[in-house]
């Protein structure tokens, strides 16, 4: 096999690993907001509003998406929405990318 066909694959796989790590570090603190919100955490603390913040900046376009009676099912459902997604696509392109 050619040597530059097994770099480009080796960069491939490189790019997906990372692709699939980004995804998942969007959605661990998407998920972790969840945590944190259900959990009744200090809004207060510095560490929970910044993980609010970022949350809330990723989760933007999915909050809303749907309206809720109750505000503890809008967060799982408008948040974890935006978790799933961020998985399911960085995952898709990440496996595309394994394929290239």
């Amino acid at each position: 096999m050619p040597t530059h066909t097994r770099v480009r694959t080796r960069g491939s796989n490189q790019a997906g690993r990372a692709v699939a790590l980004v995804a998942d570090m969007l959605a661990l603190v998407i998920v972790l907001w969840i945590l944190l919100y259900l959990l009744d955490a200090n809004q207060g603390n510095e560490l929970v509003a910044f993980v609010h913040d970022a949350a809330s900046w990723l989760a933007g376009w999915s909050y809303d998406l749907f309206t809720f009676s109750r505000e503890w099912v809008q967060v799982v459902i408008g948040y974890g929405l935006a978790a799933v997604v961020y998985v399911l696509v960085g995952h898709a392109v990440a496996g595309w990318l394994y394929r290239r």
